[in-house]
């Protein structure tokens, strides 16, 4: 049985597993108010069962929103401190390309990093099989746009996805519907089965490039 979390974007979610039966999940878009929202949510889904009986918490642990992974961590850390539970880390464009499963396509994820850059990485989905084609990255618009043509069938998704669709151009490339677009528990405990567990000490955010602030920290001592 998995508790399963994720906030690391716009959206947050969290999901009872037991196996491939969804016992409970909760979806939320209101904008990053993860905050507000994510401890409610859990406490819903979990209603009627005690966290010792989880076998570990499930946490999209990055890339995405630098509060959002904070966020989402912290929680996860918290949770499986206080009743001696392993954690399984997740990329969050892991969790996205397991909203298309069910199809038969190149899932481009994308996140949106700023100055049309994503935070992106491909998965190929053939028969309920996920396979990952790259490692996760930060990557400009115009160079992942000569990477996808080399792809028949490519569907982006993920909260970068619109965006990255209204520049990009190509024909061999569709936007996924909203419905799908983003992760949500259950895409990430399906993500998470067969993982690593770790100790709540081991699990840490995952960033691919600094924040903002250390950015602009590092450009003024330069």
């Amino acid at each position: 049985m998995i508790l399963s979390i994720d906030s690391a974007s716009v959206t947050a979610s969290a999901a009872l597993t037991d196996g491939e039966n969804v016992i409970k999940s909760e979806f939320i878009n209101a904008g990053l108010t993860h905050s507000e929202t994510l401890l409610p949510m859990i406490k819903s889904v979990m209603q009627g069962y005690d966290f010792k009986e989880l076998d570990a918490i499930a946490i999209t642990a990055g890339p995405g929103s630098f509060t959002g992974v904070r966020i989402g961590v912290a929680t996860a850390k918290g949770l499986a401190f206080d009743a001696g539970i392993p954690c399984i880390s997740v990329s969050t464009l892991e969790a996205i390309a397991y909203k298309h499963i069910d199809k038969n396509a190149v899932v481009c994820a994308l996140m949106d990093a700023r100055r049309m850059q994503f935070y992106n990485a491909l998965f190929q989905i053939e028969n309920g099989v996920v396979t990952r084609l790259c490692s996760d990255r930060a990557i400009a618009l115009e160079e992942l746009k000569e990477e996808l043509k080399t792809y028949e069938n490519v569907i982006l998704s993920g909260d970068g996805a619109e965006l990255c669709y209204n520049h990009i151009g190509l024909d061999n490339v569709t936007l996924a519907d909203e419905k799908s677009r983003y992760p949500d528990g259950v895409s990430v405990s399906k993500s998470a089965l067969n993982k690593e567990k770790i100790s709540a000490a081991q699990l840490m955010p995952v960033y691919l490039r600094l924040s903002q602030a250390e950015r602009e920290l590092k450009l003024k001592k330069s």
